[in-house]
């Protein structure tokens, strides 16, 4: 599909809109057009390869989502470069862990991601970007506008690039999600499990040509510009976000449910197709969708491993009446299977391939527990993993709970509590030592707690960590319960 995009981009409309921002006003801006995209795609292939990246090379990229980072997945490709997704927010220790495991070749970074190395740092903390000093990890270049102490510029350049050669299926992106600084485990797509999945969202979504969509992932993107629709990137604000919604009456939207629980608060309104995923969306959220105007609301289940893996509509997840929560049937060429545990293991084509450094395996191991239904739908029943779920974003308490044991620490966990309105806030729950002064204690923790990022605990709490079994392990589901009634006190 990458191959069919850039293809589309050129001798599809290239005058027409390719990407689309709104103003704080609500005001439509064209950002990129399809011509333009290709030749800056084109542009960063050329200076790719004239800094010596060939294939295999990898390329790191700590770019926030948009055209730029769209054409430089395309360069990327072209070139048979695998991207290390590098995400600023995860905090400069378990990031560079990351780097150390992924290795890039070199480093592509916007400026508000090199921010907290130098000019900009308590400004960058505020918005939950926290990056190591990068030009200590390896070449480091510029992604886009340059401001001072950033990296130099990578330069779009105007030298002809070959004709892509075919590399078979070699790894095309790699993406961090669990493990700790000691040990990142890393999820390995390759080509042909990227255009697999990609596949498998425009078989699901089927944009149309001359249609808008809004959204503003890599899986949002990609189909949709490679049918010939246009992108609307969603504004930052639920208030310019409802006005957005109502200007470009899209034929599909994505967003996820803490979006769109906030759109709904601001009076959003919505046409066509709603779709969402990321976190858990129950069914009244869907309902209320629909009673803001949309014509169908479903929610898609996917995992970094493989996206997506399912879908269920509105109509079908109200009339679920059973225990647990209906994901939906799996999408084509997606199977599903239990393991003796319970726990939900899927494959299909748009599997990941392995976890970096680790032998394939092609059943995906989903952390969760489920049923699967007479007719094979799949049912959840839980999580088995101790991941926390925040605002679509998902945290592991392993990566970061090393950095609560200070001195004065006897014990210290994180948790999930859920908020009610089926999110959960983030605790941490820190046993002192016999004898440690708390005040002491709780200013010491402040600095491992601002280089969490965006896992930074939303709540922290001082008492004995609940312990269970013959191992005397933290009880997770015990603490989470303990958190619950003492925030609530």
């Amino acid at each position: 599909m990458l191959d069919r995009l850039a293809h589309a981009l050129r001798t599809d409309h290239p005058d027409r809109p390719a990407v689309l921002h709104h103003t704080r006003t609500g005001a439509t801006r064209v950002r990129i057009r399809r011509g333009e995209l290709a030749d800056l795609a084109d542009g960063y292939a050329a200076a790719l390869q004239a800094r010596g990246l060939a294939p295999g090379a990898t390329l790191g990229v700590a770019v926030r989502p948009g055209p730029r980072a769209l054409a430089v997945m395309l360069a990327a490709h072209r070139l048979g470069l695998r991207i290390a997704v590098l995400d600023p927010t995860a905090g400069p220790d378990v990031l560079a862990a990351r780097l150390a495991l992924a290795r890039p070749d070199l480093i592509l970074a916007d400026a508000a991601a090199q921010a907290v190395a130098g000019w900009a740092g308590p400004l960058a903390r505020r918005a939950d970007l926290a990056l190591p000093r990068l030009t200590a990890l390896g070449p480091v270049a510029t992604l886009g506008r340059r401001l001072p102490g950033c990296a130099p510029r990578l330069r779009p350049s105007a030298a002809p690039v070959p004709p892509r050669r075919e590399e078979g299926s070699g790894d095309a992106v790699i993406v961090f999600t669990s493990g700790t600084t000691a040990r990142p485990r890393a999820v390995v797509h390759t080509r042909d499990g990227l255009a697999a999945g990609l596949g498998t969202v425009a078989d699901l979504v089927r944009p149309q040509p001359g249609t808008v969509v809004l959204g503003g992932t890599f899986f949002v993107l990609v189909p949709a510009l490679a049918a010939g629709a246009t992108v609307a990137l969603p504004a930052r604000t639920p208030a310019t976000l409802a006005r957005q919604l109502t200007r470009l009456a899209p034929a599909h939207t994505y967003l996820t449910p803490p979006q769109l629980r906030a759109a709904l608060t601001a009076g959003a309104r919505f046409t066509g197709r709603v779709w969402t995923g990321s976190a858990p969306a129950d069914a009244a959220l869907l309902r209320r969708v629909k009673q803001a105007g949309a014509e169908q609301a479903w929610s898609v289940y996917a995992l970094t491993e493989l996206f997506p893996a399912a879908a269920v509509e509105e109509a079908e997840k109200s009339a679920h009446a059973t225990d647990g929560d209906l994901v939906g049937a799996p999408l084509p060429g997606v199977r599903a299977r239990l393991a003796p545990d319970g726990e939900l293991l899927l494959t299909g084509p748009g599997a990941r391939h392995r976890y970096l450094g680790e032998e394939p395996d092609p059943w995906v191991r989903t952390g969760d527990r489920a049923a699967l239904t007479p007719d094979g739908r799949i049912v959840l029943a839980g999580r088995l993993k101790d991941m926390v779920l925040r605002r679509a974003e998902n945290i592991y308490p392993g990566l970061y709970e090393p950095a609560l044991h200070l001195p004065g620490v006897e014990l210290a966990v994180l948790v999930g509590v859920p908020a009610g309105d089926g999110d959960e806030r983030l605790v941490a729950l820190v046993q002192p030592s016999a004898g440690a002064d708390p005040a002491r204690l709780r200013a010491e923790l402040r600095a491992p707690l601002d280089r969490m990022g965006a896992a930074r605990p939303d709540a922290v709490l001082f008492g004995a960590v609940p312990l269970s079994g013959r191992s005397r392990k933290p009880d997770r589901a015990a603490a989470s319960a303990y958190c619950a009634r003492e925030l609530t006190t």
